[in-house]
């Protein structure tokens, strides 16, 4: 009987194989060779370049989805604290007893330093919503016989945002944290105090006294943040502020159909394709006369003090918007001039609505400044916007990085 293979024919299949083999591995090194190149070619590339070349950054796209709830979570960018440093360790009172030496003398050891409550600069935080209203330091450890002194305590280090200012009740600034880093000694801990060891004499061999460790210092701070965030958000109650900020970030501030629904600003970062990141605050409404406290008053106007540019909402659906923008105008005038010198654009709101499009007609004419027509609500042309942000952004803040 004859085999159903012959060496011959097996040969050949063993060589279409080793065929296809090589066939398979030309094909996966020239794609792995096309795939570090083109990450090569990536590499070389840098941010810098692309801006000569007049590219603008695209906004990502939020692919995760978001929570259908508001966030409780806000910004807080001025607190009232109260610091206390640690309390000194008490000297001890003790004498050494040896079998050979009954009175060999006084051992009693000095009590550890308390601790230091310190503000540090840190950029990982943003506000002052980590920091508590209390602050404390350790206590220094006792001292002990056989002159064994006391452990000094540990510093209580705060971390706080870039740019803090730290006041006293009365208003006058203590210290402008506006580098990483930087440090300030808000409460010194008490000195350890000294044990019968330490008053040992000529005239007096066996001292039965001893310190008690100094208090620490007790002081209260108003802390408050200068720059919050790199764009605010400006416009009258209802004008659609939080509804943008949620269009354009992560953030999820309260949307309802009464005013002043946010009563505290909202920070959302807007994240580009370079990997750069801009943050936007939704900041309290404003009414007419607020520079003389009505509303939410000085308080608003401080919260817009604290942004490097601002964008000033318009409500395209009310009677005469233009007179709108002149408001928010005189009233950040009348609070600060330099506000107005600060780079701004100007967006007109709720252009879906039908009674809006003669609005913006009107608006366009009676004032002389660009205006960004959008919908917060449907999302008509905020990918513009998005784009104009970041002009505005490469414009006036890398110029000065």
């Amino acid at each position: 009987m004859q085999p159903i293979f012959k060496w011959q024919s097996i040969s050949a299949v063993y060589r279409v194989i080793r065929n296809c083999n090589t066939v398979q591995k030309n094909i996966y090194q020239s794609k792995r060779i096309r795939i570090i190149s083109s990450f090569l070619y990536k590499s070389f590339h840098s941010t810098h370049q692309i801006h000569e070349h007049e590219h603008v950054a695209s906004a990502l796209r939020n692919t995760k989805p978001k929570s259908d709830r508001d966030t409780l979570q806000y910004f807080v960018d001025m607190k009232q604290v109260r610091v206390q440093g640690g309390k000194g360790g008490d000297g001890a009172i003790s004498f050494l007893q040896l079998w050979v030496n009954e009175r060999a003398g006084p051992d009693g050891g000095d009590g550890g330093h308390g601790g230091h409550v310190i503000f540090q600069v840190s950029a990982d935080v943003k506000d002052l919503s980590t920091v508590s209203s209390v602050l404390e330091a350790e206590s220094g450890e006792d001292g002990h016989n056989k002159d064994c002194f006391g452990k000094n305590a540990k510093h209580n280090i705060i971390k706080v945002p870039v740019g803090t200012i730290v006041r006293d009740t009365e208003g006058t600034i203590l210290a402008d944290l506006d580098e990483e880093g930087m440090m300030y000694i808000a409460a010194r801990g008490g000195a350890g105090g000294h044990g019968n060891a330490f008053f040992k004499s000529n005239m007096n061999q066996s001292p039965k006294i001893s310190e008690y460790g100094a208090e620490g210092e007790s002081k209260q701070y108003v802390l408050e943040v200068r720059s919050m965030a790199h764009v605010g958000l400006i416009g009258l109650p209802n004008a659609g502020k939080s509804t943008l900020l949620r269009a354009i970030s992560r953030a999820r501030p309260k949307v309802a159909s009464y005013p002043f629904t946010t009563l505290r600003p909202h920070i959302g970062m807007i994240q580009y394709d370079d990997y750069e990141q801009i943050a936007v605050a939704d900041l309290p409404g404003l009414i007419p006369d607020s520079h003389k406290n009505k509303g939410l008053g000085i308080t608003f106007l401080k919260h817009a003090e604290r942004c490097a540019a601002l964008l000033f909402i318009v409500d395209l659906t009310q009677e005469e918007p233009w007179t709108h923008f002149e408001i928010l105008q005189y009233e950040i005038s009348q609070f600060n001039d330099k506000l107005n010198d600060r780079p701004m654009i100007i967006i007109a709101n709720k252009v879906d609505l039908p009674e809006a499009k003669e609005n913006l007609k009107l608006l366009k004419e009676k004032i002389d400044l660009p205006i960004i027509p959008i919908s917060a609500k449907m999302g008509t042309n905020v990918a513009t916007l998005l784009k104009e942000i970041r002009k505005l952004y490469d414009l006036h803040f890398r110029k000065n990085e």
